[in-house]
């Protein structure tokens, strides 16, 4: 990205909306949009290797791994606005497992772009198949949309829940109701 082209752009927008780019308070935004937006669509210019990292590793594991509560910010390419929530990712192995680390790498590795939940939530699932052909992965998240929150019918408790599910975890009824009752049950973890 071009952060210098975006900040010029981000003084007209300035300009634009009647405000004056010069006032002590919007001196630097211009290069702090640039800086900001770069930050979020980091997923551009990430390759998808690095973020693997090669932390896949032989198992000989054959049951349902699971990680909730990922935290996930993304923009929406419809307005440009945030979107935040949760993902929850869990796969049956197929003699290889994904360093779990990776899974929240690969959440934000797709959430950096300018994204839409659905799509969003399917990247996730292939990627994590594709990464270890896993017999099944299953993918749910929910979301808060600002696009929704702050503007149009402005309603600030809604939020959207999508899942993705492949393999096994499409096929087999009982993996996918495991999987749903897992990634919802509540844990007795003490911190």
């Amino acid at each position: 990205m071009n952060k210098e082209r975006v900040s010029e752009l981000i003084r007209e927008l300035i300009i634009e909306i009647g405000e004056d780019p010069e006032r002590e308070g919007l001196k630097k935004t211009p290069q702090r949009v640039a800086e900001a937006y770069s930050y979020l669509t980091r997923g551009y210019d990430q390759d998808f290797k690095s973020v693997i990292n090669d932390a896949i590793f032989e198992s000989d594991a054959n049951n349902m791994i699971i990680s909730r509560n990922i935290e996930v910010f993304s923009l929406c390419e419809h307005h440009l606005l945030p979107f935040y929530g949760v993902c929850h990712i869990g796969y049956i192995a197929e003699g290889r497992v994904l360093g779990v680390s990776k899974l929240a790498r690969i959440v934000d590795y797709y959430a950096r772009r300018l994204q839409i939940q659905e799509r969003l939530t399917n990247e996730i699932a292939h990627a994590v198949k594709d990464a270890i052909n896993a017999e099944g992965v299953g993918v749910v998240m929910e979301a808060r949309h600002m696009c929704m929150m702050m503007r149009g019918v402005e309603k600030l408790n809604s939020s959207m829940i999508t899942s993705s599910v492949l393999g096994s975890f499409h096929d087999d009824l009982a993996s996918r109701q495991e999987f749903m009752s897992l990634i919802n049950s509540r844990s007795n973890l003490i911190i």
